[in-house]
């Protein structure tokens, strides 16, 4: 998107945004990637048609013209913001149609999750330990850096539920945590005895035992990580574990819903630990399981 544009208030988008931020509380980052995407259709379409009027013919050149420059996927994130914009105008009679509705995009493709063996996890994992061990890192930092791992892995937590987790909405007595997805929709996660245990151990080195609130995960000044500091935090583990650098933090979020499929855990208990809206996503995953599951048949069984 164009300065100009960026800096132009146009009170339809602006009208839009706020809808999405208010009454649908979607994340500041997918309010950004919308505000990006209809941004970009309006500037395309400058000043020699109106926004209003545009017929589906002219969203079938739009999307060819995304398609000559972006991948699928971003194709696809794209129309969606613009298919959303005329869909909150049209419901408050602001247009006759969306012209986006009916569109035909290419199918996307299907990329399994990338994830990490449990051998890979338990190196990974052991990383903050190491170099305490090796008196790199304070206990404060090993405590804290593997306090946050282990959410990240052992409850299956959103980098973003993780930077705002709190620790009011902790019960460590009970292994649990509400954490608050997309959405802004709560739910409670088991997050495991080896994590309760670094969480403990990270609140009693902040001297935070007995707190009502404030980020589970801070730094030694008392603030909050936030989510690009835990990237970069775990790129040094990934180095240190010789894992490849390019692991994201959903990576981990991969590994516990395919071990935890691996295991024997049915598909619906999975969906509602990963705070999924819809079976159809957490499917992707038996994908990944059904390797292992092909592995044990092949060893097993006398016709394999």
């Amino acid at each position: 998107m164009s300065e100009e544009l960026a800096e132009k208030k146009i009170p339809e988008l602006e009208s839009f945004l706020s809808h999405l931020a208010g009454e649908r509380r979607m994340s500041p980052a997918t309010i950004r990637n919308y505000r990006l995407a209809v941004g970009r259709y309006l500037e395309w379409l400058g000043e020699s048609k109106s926004w209003s009027e545009v017929e589906p013919r002219t969203a079938r050149s739009y999307a060819i013209e995304l398609q000559r420059s972006y991948s699928r996927r971003t194709l696809h994130n794209r129309v969606a913001g613009i298919r959303a914009f005329y869909r909150y105008h049209r419901e408050r009679q602001a247009v006759p149609r969306n012209p986006f509705s009916s569109l035909s995009l290419p199918k996307l493709e299907k990329n399994l999750p990338r994830f990490l063996t449990e051998t890979q996890i338990r190196l990974f994992l052991e990383g903050p330990m190491r170099l305490l061990k090796e008196e790199s890192i304070s206990d404060f930092e090993a405590w804290r850096d593997r306090a946050a791992l282990e959410l990240l892995y052992g409850a299956g937590l959103r980098i973003s539920e993780l930077v705002g987790a709190d620790v009011g909405k902790l019960e460590l007595g009970r292994g649990l945590i509400r954490v608050l997805g997309k959405g802004n929709k709560e739910r409670i996660v088991p997050i495991g005895k080896v994590a309760s245990h670094c969480v403990k151990q990270h609140l009693h080195l902040s001297h935070r035992e007995g707190a009502r609130s404030g980020p589970v995960v801070i730094h030694a000044s008392g603030k909050g990580v936030s989510t690009r500091w835990l990237q970069l935090r775990m790129k040094k583990y990934l180095a240190l574990a010789e894992l490849p650098q390019d692991l994201s933090p959903h990576k981990l979020r991969h590994s516990f819903a395919t071990h935890l499929l691996d295991g024997g855990a049915d598909i619906r208990s999975v969906q509602e630990l990963l705070g999924h809206a819809s079976l159809s996503t957490t499917q992707i995953y038996t994908h990944t399981s059904i390797g292992r599951l092909q592995e044990v048949y092949r060893q097993a069984h006398p016709r394999a």
